[in-house]
């Protein structure tokens, strides 16, 4: 797979290993389950299940999921989740339907207001990812923000 990063401070790799790839519905609920069967599907390769590299990754992956069902749901449209695990890295990649909605600043997350309740996401995910970005869909409207531990 090879993705190339447009508004991304850090580039995207080419990768090959274990693959997980799965749609959900573009709802809390589908949010949930995404983030519930990312936290599942390692275990079966080796991540011991809450170790910390399992619950950095689904941290992670709530996160991401959370904020495509958020800022990324366009009616009718489902994101799409992939995990990719290598013997090097775990990536996880969510693709939501919506080009025009895409973080402000790759770079530089932006911090809200001490008293907002919302807004943290990506300051987590800029916190504890190796590396982080976002790319535009291929083939299709979107983008695709990814991670990697």
């Amino acid at each position: 797979m090879t993705t190339s990063p447009t508004a991304s401070h850090k580039s995207a790799p080419q990768h090959t290993g274990h693959e997980f790839v799965l749609r959900f519905t573009s709802t809390p609920r589908g949010a949930r389950l995404a983030r519930l069967l990312v936290g599942a599907r390692p275990d079966a390769r080796s991540i011991p299940y809450r170790s910390p590299a399992h619950d950095t990754l689904t941290l992670i992956a709530g996160k991401l999921c959370a904020n495509a069902v958020q800022h990324g749901h366009v009616p009718g449209r489902d994101f799409r989740v992939r995990l990719t695990l290598t013997a090097e890295v775990i990536r996880i990649e969510v693709t939501d339907t919506r080009t025009e909605r895409r973080p402000a600043d790759t770079r530089r997350p932006t911090t809200p207001p001490p008293d907002s309740a919302t807004g943290r996401g990506l300051l987590l995910v800029e916190h504890l990812a190796a590396r982080w970005g976002v790319t535009p869909r291929t083939g299709a409207p979107g983008k695709t923000i990814w991670a990697e531990l």
